[in-house]
């Protein structure tokens, strides 16, 4: 359909041109939830739902899709869209569940206003990368290195998957022990980057960007950087602040040995 072929360019154009915004306003101002919660963002929720909620789209909406899609009887688009699938799971059910087990965490604390936001991008991205992989990509079987592209990808994916699963555990076990799970994370990566969490989700949408190989995937990995850096930047400033000597200050924010 025409129609959905327009929307399609203008979510897209849209996507790139909230990128560089997201990277000025939050290297100046961090969204507050988690070690940066403050007042002053209105109605809030616990961080389980809030989580559930704005992650969803990434799911009922990427599968809701997918069936009217041109390339839907190909088996390569449903190879393709799999690991998506996977990390949004883990997202979406898995952490707002070990979330939930914690019993110091707060009942809220969560912004709604934040979550909707979120929940926003969610549906412009999950519409995005759904109709890319199930319409748009019409070159499965023309595609010579389809498969060097989606092996190469997948492998950093997985690592990036592995990385990011390992460290969002550490910090979770921390918070069990109580007193807000405020200390120093020690161990693995924790001893290069203060947040390898982000280190791994932004090797996760690099390896979707090389899988996919399209302006689609490359935006949203665009996108996860202009988000995750500098509120990796922010994270590290804060726990130097309050752990001061006690934290490595040769630890980098986010990319091992560089920054």
């Amino acid at each position: 359909m025409e129609s959905d072929h327009t929307l399609f360019q203008y979510s897209l154009l849209g996507l790139y041109l909230i990128i560089l915004p997201t990277w000025i306003s939050l290297y100046f101002l961090q969204a507050p939830y988690g070690k940066h919660n403050r007042l002053g963002w209105g109605p809030t929720v616990s961080p389980p739902l809030a989580w559930f909620f704005m992650e969803s789209p990434t799911l009922w909406l990427t599968l809701l899709l997918f069936p009217f899609g041109q390339q839907f009887s190909n088996p390569k688009s449903f190879l393709l869209i799999s690991p998506y699938l996977l990390h949004y799971f883990n997202r979406t059910v898995l952490y707002p569940l070990r979330l939930s087990r914690n019993k110091n965490a707060p009942s809220k604390g969560f912004p709604v206003s934040i979550a909707l936001m979120a929940f926003g991008f969610n549906l412009l991205n999950a519409y995005l990368q759904a109709r890319w992989v199930s319409h748009y990509k019409d070159d499965y079987e023309r595609d010579e290195f389809f498969w060097w592209k989606f092996l190469c990808g997948f492998l950093i994916f997985v690592v990036g998957m592995r990385l990011n699963v390992w460290a969002d555990e550490v910090l979770v076990g921390l918070k069990k022990q109580g007193d807000g799970g405020y200390k120093v994370p020690r161990g693995g990566l924790f001893e290069l980057v203060t947040c390898p969490n982000y280190f791994g989700e932004i090797l996760e949408w690099f390896g979707w960007a090389v899988m996919t190989w399209s302006w689609v995937g490359f935006g949203f990995f665009l996108y996860t950087c202009a988000n995750l850096v500098p509120r990796a930047r922010a994270s590290r400033h804060w726990y130097l602040e309050k752990f001061k000597d006690e934290f490595p200050n040769d630890r980098k924010a986010v990319i091992p040995f560089l920054y």
